[in-house]
């Protein structure tokens, strides 16, 4: 029996088991009692919404308490315990490893749909009875349905017994980091997020409530949820940087793919609802992308869950799971676009725009958002579809993605700069005419400026360059417009603009990162032992040799290696390769240095001799603006939500007011 396991303990699997049926009751009431309500006008019933909401949480929450003391327990007679983790294993990745194979990371997911379940039903009370509770009810379908996921065919509380494993097999050592502590809660919270969303655009085609109103309720649900999913998305991003050891942040992984595609069709959902909220336009594509948001969420799931795709990413390869989740896909995927198809007529706008407007800006770039979506689907979705017919095998890789990213990003960001400086419902062609010529004078030349000082004029530099400025500048010229018009004060005292104004930021600060880094990286591959110098874009690289250190679990061999430039000492780099004992496997640690301007990445890789090894060694300018960027746009997300416009007590005493100004408008 292992360390620290007691009598007292041995039940707590079954707790949790039970704890996690007791969910699977309460979501099928709060799936049918609310709805059952409205059916027959008895209003307790209609709002039991919230209180089973609350029950189902608080189930999940114990369910997930008893897996998690599992671990930390060392209970091996738990299947999914055993095979996820190691009596050596330090405290804090046996708690991320809660959630660091299929079962565990499954639960997660259901915690917080419900965790955000109940967040609706606390800080939604303003909302008319019955929408709120066709959105709850929807809410507890999409929770019965993972629920009863999990029971089925994925219960991470299966006992081995009557027999217990000596000890586990171990956290994948890829999984044993920091940044897989934080990534996935941070990733299923943008996620799961969107089923708000979902829920909210099922009770406006059920209710057939698609006023600005319901814009203004959805719009920090949607705005928070996709903050979360850019942050998720960077931290994935950066543990893939520098726990992989390769030195790069996006490899165009299907799982990778998988959580790019919810975020393109969110971004495109948060610039649709303020138009819906603010000029009463754009239902019909906004519910659209509210279903589908989610709906890629779920394919996402799939597509990791299922076995279907090979990646570092990917959980399970059980056929069983796939094909549940797929039939779970079709009936909330396929229900809520019949639902939508049978209200589309409903969703005639009442007003109208022109071409040359902030509106017709906006709908570019969501029809823009879109594409780029498709293309990344089709990227891919085709060789699964290829190889699921016994087509010949094909490859989508890095050169499609990058030459549709260019296709449509380019266009993308001047129309983000061009749409900053336009007038809602109309403008003057020779107003925007006059306010073109100056911001694109002034970003081509420094442009051609900043490439030219960095040594590189490709096209790829320049025209990153050319985009970032071109979306600074116009922000600048819209504060000088605003000044000229004394509504200086009135937008800085704005957190929405405030928001706005991040979120674009961060675009340009992201787009400056994959620009430089993609046109300045140097990078070799060299022999090196003690006494050899490199030197790499300036930069000598000397190592030093290596010498053994033991971890928790593992062994490491550890490299030396100094850094100068212009004869001055800059930096010390400690790779290493480390061995695990429970596994066997070998992982790579890169030395990383990194500053604003600069990251110095060393990685060891085969040793050659007792002294020498091969050794990756790479200058990579500026690439810490790509997470840079990624923050300020989650930052801009979660700024907006701060608006008082969207406290709860203002919602419903300013709904008749913001009603009657979409009129006016």
């Amino acid at each position: 029996m292992p360390t620290g396991f007691s009598i007292s303990t041995q039940m707590y699997p079954e707790f949790g088991l039970i704890a996690l049926i007791f969910a699977a009751f309460m979501a099928l009431l709060q799936t049918v009692v609310p709805l059952a309500g409205i059916r027959y006008g008895q209003d307790r019933l209609t709002a039991s919404a919230s209180p089973l909401s609350a029950l189902v949480f608080l189930s999940l929450v114990v369910s997930f308490y008893y897996l998690t003391v599992s671990f930390l327990n060392d209970d091996f007679s738990v299947l999914y315990v055993a095979n996820n983790s190691n009596s050596l294993l330090p405290w804090y990745y046996k708690f991320s490893a809660v959630w660091g194979a299929h079962e565990g990371s499954m639960l997660l997911w259901v915690l917080i749909l419900a965790g955000w379940t109940m967040a609706v039903a606390l800080f939604s009370r303003h909302l008319e009875s019955n929408f709120r509770a066709v959105a709850l009810s929807s809410q507890g379908f999409l929770a019965l349905g993972f629920i009863l996921f999990l029971l089925f065919t994925s219960n991470p509380f299966e006992r081995l017994l009557p027999f217990s494993a000596p000890d586990g097999s171990d956290l994948n050592p890829l999984l044993q980091d920091i940044g897989l502590i934080f990534h996935p809660p941070m990733l299923y919270m943008g996620y799961v997020g969107f089923s708000v969303a979902f829920s909210f655009a099922v009770a406006a085609l059920v209710c057939g409530k698609f006023d600005p109103i319901w814009a203004k309720w959805l719009r920090p649900w949607t705005n928070i949820a996709w903050a979360f999913l850019t942050l998720g998305i960077s931290l994935g991003s950066w543990w893939a940087y520098y726990e992989l050891g390769w030195g790069g942040w996006w490899f165009w992984d299907p799982v990778e793919n998988a959580s790019l595609m919810p975020w393109l069709v969110g971004t495109a959902l948060v610039h649709s609802l303020a138009v819906a909220e603010k000029r009463n336009l754009f239902q019909s594509w906004t519910v659209l992308l509210a279903l589908i948001a989610f709906s890629l969420s779920l394919l996402g799931t799939f597509l990791v869950r299922s076995g279907v795709l090979n990646s570092v990413h990917a959980f399970a390869s059980d056929p069983e799971r796939g094909l549940y989740i797929l039939l779970f896909l079709f009936v909330v995927i396929g229900g809520s676009l019949f639902l939508y198809g049978l209200r589309m007529n409903d969703l005639k706008p009442t007003s109208g725009f022109e071409p040359l407007s902030a509106e017709a800006m906006l709908l570019v770039n969501n029809l823009l958002l879109s594409l780029m979506c498709a293309v990344v689907l089709l990227g891919t979705l085709y060789p699964l579809l290829v190889d699921a017919l016994g087509l010949q095998s094909v490859s989508v890789g890095p050169p499609y993605f990058n030459l549709f990213l260019v296709i449509f990003g380019g266009p993308l960001m001047v129309f983000l700069g061009i749409g900053q400086r336009l007038r809602w419902r109309s403008d003057d062609l020779l107003r925007v005419g006059k306010a073109i010529p100056v911001p694109l004078i002034l970003s081509l030349v420094l442009a051609f400026a900043l490439a030219a000082l960095a040594g590189s004029l490709t096209p790829v530099l320049v025209g990153s360059l050319f985009l970032a400025l071109w979306v600074v500048i116009h922000l600048l010229e819209d504060l000088r417009s605003k000044y000229q018009l004394g509504a200086l004060a009135k937008t800085l005292g704005s957190l929405t603009w405030w928001g706005m104004c991040s979120a674009h930021l961060g675009v340009a600060v992201l787009t400056v990162g994959i620009g430089m880094s993609t046109a300045l990286t140097e990078s070799v591959d060299v022999r090196m032992e003690p006494g050899t110098k490199v030197d790499v874009a300036g930069y000598e690289f000397e190592f030093d040799g290596h010498y053994q250190e033991p971890g928790p679990n593992y062994t490491a061999f550890v490299g030396e290696v100094y850094v100068w430039k212009d004869s001055l000492d800059e930096a010390q780099l400690y790779p290493e390769k480390r061995r695990y004992f429970a596994s066997g496997d070998v992982l790579t640690e890169a030395g990383i240095d990194g500053t604003l301007s600069r990251d110095l990445f060393v990685s060891m890789g085969e040793q050659l001799s007792d002294t020498a090894w091969a050794v990756r060694i790479q200058v990579k300018p500026f690439i810490r603006w790509v997470w840079l960027g990624s923050i300020l746009m989650a930052l801009g997300g979660l700024v907006a939500v701060l608006d008082s416009r969207y406290r709860m007590a203002k919602t419903a005493k300013s709904a008749a007011d913001t009603e009657s100004s979409v009129v006016a408008a």
